[in-house]
């Protein structure tokens, strides 16, 4: 079981306008270098879509969005978990926490077909280092 857990940043962004406005945010974020490690969308009604980013880079981010007009709403902490996988691995990294009494309130996870996954945990911000700290030790 090898995985590699690391602390990351969220942001979340509202954008306004038709579905495409989102993803058109995304085609700019890209031009300007912004990578992304994470995604998530949400409609928010018929003119309006929550993104939650999780940039490889924050202060890039928080710069294109600065000059773009584009309010964030963050840094958050949360951690990004990427391994082989193999039945129970998620559980294995919850135990993990539940070890060191670290509380995930929500997660994403998602296998690539190829043997690998991805796993976005959001923390308490009191409880980032703490949970860092505990993947990293296995």
């Amino acid at each position: 079981m090898a995985w590699r857990a690391r602390r990351v940043e969220y942001f979340h962004a509202t954008v306004n306008g038709d579905p495409d406005e989102a993803f058109g945010l995304l085609d700019r974020l890209a031009e300007q270098g912004v990578n992304l490690l994470a995604l998530n969308t949400v409609p928010m009604g018929p003119n309006s879509t929550q993104m939650t980013l999780f940039p490889e880079d924050p202060l890039k981010l928080q710069s294109f969005a600065k000059n773009a007009g584009l309010p964030l709403i963050g840094p958050h902490p949360a951690l990004l978990v990427q391994g082989d996988d193999e039945l129970g691995a998620l559980t294995r990294i919850h135990a993990l926490l539940h070890r060191a009494n670290v509380d995930v309130f929500a997660s994403s996870a998602v296998t690539d077909g190829k043997g690998y996954y991805g796993y976005v945990l959001y923390v308490r911000a009191e409880e980032a280092e703490k949970a860092a700290a505990a993947l990293a030790s296995s």
